[in-house]
């Protein structure tokens, strides 16, 4: 027998990087939850109550954290916990879940933009940064919510419910104005530090993920005595067919004549010309 939990998560509002925001409860939810404790005797299982016994955590061995990165300018600029208008601008983004021992859980990417080995490195230090900073704030908040329950109090998000009621908060819709965005843009992109090296904007087909690496040289294996020789012979051929083709015609230069290209060349015997009529040869080729 084995105890199954279920976490659902209901999304009141956002500002962008849910992502971010929804690992972060849901591993605070496994980790401020408490299951009943359970003795078990041969065959007979015994749950007991809340009452009868102090119910138990869930055995978390380490915290998997989401950063979100936004990238614009086909990767040259990066931003950390893009916001909603921030994600409709922006050309891709990477996803990156790690630990607070740098162990990488997961990587996620989208968009229309190609990374780099050197972007997805400095990524995964400042994903290691901030991932140490949260994972300490998760824990600070759980230990003063157990010391707040200990006390008899309430801490945190169950001390803002009162009634024991969820409500969503609307915020009012505010004009923004745009009169000067292309110049305060161009002031913060001027102001922001440019990675250490530009790299040229790669061209993308259609939109997914890619990968960049170096290859290997292709190997198809060697060729036996008799497909050696048949090689050798098609080699030969192709050398024999390529000499003919860069024989050209020639004609007497005294003789000037004016022809159209469907009309016949008619030579009379006093010039004295060589010509070289060449029939269409397809160059053998062998499929391997």
């Amino acid at each position: 027998q084995v105890w199954q939990i279920r976490l659902d998560m209901h999304l009141l509002n956002h500002d962008g990087n849910i992502t971010d925001a929804a690992s972060i409860a849901g591993i605070v939810a496994l980790c401020h939850f408490r299951r009943p404790d359970v003795s078990v005797q041969g065959e007979e299982v015994t749950v007991y109550t809340p009452e009868e016994r102090d119910p138990v955590p869930l055995s978390i061995h380490h915290m998997p954290i989401c950063v979100s990165f936004a990238f614009f300018h086909q990767g040259t600029y990066l931003l950390v916990d893009p916001t909603e208008r921030e994600e409709r601008v922006m050309d891709g983004l990477l996803v990156i879940a790690m630990n607070k021992h740098h162990e990488i859980c997961t990587i996620q990417s989208s968009g229309v933009v190609m990374l780099l080995q050197d972007q997805i490195l400095r990524c995964s230090k400042i994903t290691a940064v901030k991932v140490a900073e949260i994972t300490e704030l998760i824990q600070k908040a759980l230990e003063n919510d157990q010391r707040a329950r200990k006390e008899g109090g309430k801490f945190g998000f169950a001390e803002s419910i009162p009634n024991q009621r969820i409500t969503a908060f609307k915020m009012e819709s505010a004009a923004v104005d745009t009169n000067d965005v292309e110049e305060q843009a161009g002031e913060i992109i001027a102001k922001a530090d440019p990675p250490s090296e530009v790299f040229a904007s790669p061209v993308l087909h259609s939109p997914g993920t890619a990968q960049i690496g170096e290859g290997i040289e292709s190997s198809w294996g060697d060729l036996e005595e008799s497909e050696k020789e048949e090689a050798a012979e098609e080699e030969g051929e192709s050398e024999a067919a390529a000499f003919e083709c860069e024989k050209v015609v020639t004609v007497d230069t005294n003789t000037q004549r004016e022809t159209k290209s469907d009309e016949p060349i008619v030579l009379s015997e006093s010039e004295e010309e060589e010509v070289v009529i060449l029939e269409p040869q397809e160059l053998p080729r062998k499929t391997r």
